[in-house]
């Protein structure tokens, strides 16, 4: 049982990874991290390793991910417009770099002999990498950088809360903000659904700005134009004809 859900899980980590890089829709890519990131969970529990496990569904596959997926709302989640020379200098660097990667762990397989390494001395100890263990060490060795880690983290929030405010201070003729409350509206106002379709939200919502100035627009003409056709009209042969 153990041995299928390593391959299923070795599975899950290698095609989350190849659609990472080869998906277009940047929607697309953040759900193929999170298969990758799943996966990755799953070969923690074959190594006996729950609570890295936990800790990789809970932060990563929970947390980071849902923050992706805001930004990438945010942003648009339309295709990288690139143009067809770069991404094609781009395509021929990674190709490149694979190559080079696959020959330098073809001479590091064959060097070895395919030969199975040793298990002596790899038996884990009574405890190791339980939670009780783990909070032993963050908070009593590693207690510094525990701390350190979590002032850079509060330092991050910060700063993303200090940016946010100046960007709603913005002068006229600057893009506009879109807040949360937008993002969240269904599809066609400018949301997280133009993610999926490839529209980006800012443009949804200009198109929309528009087409509802064109409309407000028409409709006050026909109120002229009825106007118009209510007024009374006057006669001026019949009043020449009174004159004389």
């Amino acid at each position: 049982m153990a041995e299928v859900l390593f391959f299923l899980a070795a599975i899950g980590v290698v095609g989350g990874a190849i659609g990472v890089v080869v998906l277009r829709n940047p929607f697309y890519t953040v759900l193929a991290l999170v298969v990758h990131l799943l996966s990755l969970a799953a070969l923690f529990l074959t190594l006996r390793a729950e609570f890295i496990a936990a800790a990789q569904v809970v932060v990563y596959a929970g947390a980071v991910m849902v923050l992706y997926v805001f930004v990438v709302a945010y942003v648009g989640g339309g295709e990288a417009a690139t143009g067809s020379g770069q991404a094609s200098e781009l395509r021929v660097l990674a190709v490149l770099f694979a190559g080079a990667l696959f020959v330098c762990l073809c001479i590091a397989t064959l060097g070895s002999g395919l030969q199975a390494l040793g298990t002596e001395g790899a038996e884990v100890g009574a405890g190791y990498g339980t939670p009780q263990q783990i909070g032993d060490l963050l908070l009593g060795r590693f207690l510094l950088p525990f701390e350190l880690a979590s002032y850079l983290l509060l330092l991050a929030a910060v700063g993303a809360v200090v940016l946010a405010s100046r960007r709603r201070g913005v002068g006229e003729g600057a893009e506009p903000v879109i807040s949360v409350a937008q993002l969240l509206r269904p599809r066609g106002t400018g949301t997280m659904a133009e993610a999926v379709s490839g529209l980006p939200a800012a443009q949804a919502t200009g198109d929309r700005d528009e087409r509802e100035a064109r409309e407000r627009g028409d409709q006050g003409k026909e109120r002229d134009d009825d106007a118009d056709d209510d007024r009374p009209r006057v006669d001026h042969g019949a009043s020449d004809r009174g004159g004389s």
